[in-house]
């Protein structure tokens, strides 16, 4: 990709202009401005590409308004690299005048955090966790505007776990073909300081289904949210630091992720360093590695289930998951294979929640009616849980449920898994 140039737009697969993506596009169904369908930021990129416009407000606004869920890369017949576009384009315009400088600055808070010291993300965990537990987080949700009440009513639906995961886990068992396959597994800011249950759910299912489980102490964040925002300094930065990580960990057969948006993130992740020929091999080897848990699951074959799913269960596709890894109804597909399994099939299940990354607490207006559609789907389909294998998206509906009242509860994947192969016991 051409980063030399103002936006440094990708110049394979043109668009054709065929409109196929418009129903695809979440943020056009609910802003209903081609300006905010990809066609129509296509459109804008080139502009400022060639230099027949220039990036006022307004057009950073409706770039800054993409999701970058990559539903349009899937409707695309031309194979338009619409990630790739948005990348280029966000990193020339990360530090413009003409975006909104609260947005910068909340952009900026949350790319620091996530890249702190594990050690420190877990002190700030165990911080917020008492913000919860003393209903200031609760408060805060309900008080404080715009980011600020989207960021406490994260905390106050999903209080902070840390995951509490041996620097290794052996296999229970062999497999049947006599492997032990020994994998890392990424932790990363969320899985290992809010969402370590996640974490933990995930190396007891590797662990059963025969493999040994390694877990980098002095890994970092995945550099997804980074590379999202366009600081490609920053996410390469972390792309190193794990690089460093996983090759002290001796040889693996792969390296395990447990929510979407990191998998993507560290599949993609060698183009990072495609300007630096020593490093470049190592990044290649690593990206080859990656894999979800639930795709290395399904592969490996589950454990054998002991309870039920609790009640109805919506599966819904993580954009990540189904539009940058093309991998849908992989949840589906594992749930589905457990003894009495209920799952019911909302509309528009691959449509995205509005998480994307951070874009919840940058643009919580757009993001709360989408997850307001998607918990209204869910319901109409009958579904007391909801399923859904990425942190952010887990995160996010779980604080909008919350928010309304909602009995529905939004659970990972691996968690569901873990329970019904190991019982209620193994949390």
């Amino acid at each position: 990709m051409d980063t030399s140039s103002p936006a440094g737009l990708p110049t394979n697969a043109p668009c054709i202009h065929c409109g196929f993506c418009l129903p695809a596009c979440p943020t056009y169904d609910v802003l209903g401005s081609e300006l905010d369908s990809p066609r129509g930021r296509l459109v804008l990129m080139q502009g400022l590409e060639d230099g027949t416009l220039q990036p006022t407000p307004s057009v950073v606004r409706h770039l800054d308004l993409c999701l970058g869920c990559r539903a349009c890369e899937t409707a695309c017949p031309s194979g338009v690299p619409y990630g790739e576009h948005l990348q280029a384009a966000r990193v020339a315009l990360r530090e413009h005048p003409a975006r909104d400088p609260g947005r910068r600055r909340s952009e900026r808070l949350a790319l620091t955090l996530v890249a702190l010291p594990p050690r420190l993300q877990r002190l700030g965990s165990r911080l917020l966790a008492l913000t919860v537990a003393s209903g200031l987080a609760r408060a805060a949700a309900a008080l404080l505007p715009g980011r600020l009440g989207a960021a406490a009513a994260l905390l106050a639906a999903t209080p902070p776990r840390v995951a509490r995961l041996p620097e290794r886990t052996e296999a229970l068992h062999a497999r049947a073909d006599g492997r032990r396959p020994r994998v890392g597994l990424l932790t990363g800011c969320v899985g290992g300081s809010v969402l370590g249950h996640v974490s933990e759910a995930a190396a007891r299912l590797l662990s059963s289904a025969g493999c040994e489980v390694i877990v980098p102490r002095s890994q970092a964040c995945c550099g997804a949210l980074h590379a999202h925002a366009g600081d490609l300094d920053g996410a390469r930065r972390l792309l190193l630091t794990n690089l460093e990580a996983f090759g002290d960990a001796g040889p693996l057969d792969a390296i395990v992720v447990t929510s979407a948006g990191c998998g993507s993130a560290l599949k993609e992740s060698a183009r990072l360093l495609q300007h630096d020929p020593e490093m470049l091999p190592r990044a290649r080897a690593l990206a080859a590695l990656v894999r979800d848990a639930l795709e290395l699951l399904d592969e490996l074959g589950l454990p054998p289930a002991s309870a039920a799913l609790p009640g109805s269960v919506a599966c819904l596709d993580a954009c990540h998951l189904a539009h940058a890894q093309r991998l849908p109804g992989l949840t589906a597909r594992l749930l589905g294979a457990l003894p009495g399994a209920q799952l019911v099939h909302p509309a528009a299940s691959d449509r995205c929640c509005g998480s994307a990354g951070i874009y919840n607490l940058l643009q919580p207006e757009p993001a709360s009616a989408l997850a307001a559609a998607k918990l209204s789907q869910a319901a109409s389909a009958g579904a007391d849980v909801i399923a859904t294998a990425n942190a952010g998206c887990l995160l996010h509906l779980s604080a909008q449920a919350h928010a309304a009242g909602s009995e529905l509860r939004c659970e990972h994947p691996l968690t569901l898994l873990d329970r019904a192969c190991h019982g209620p016991q193994a949390e």
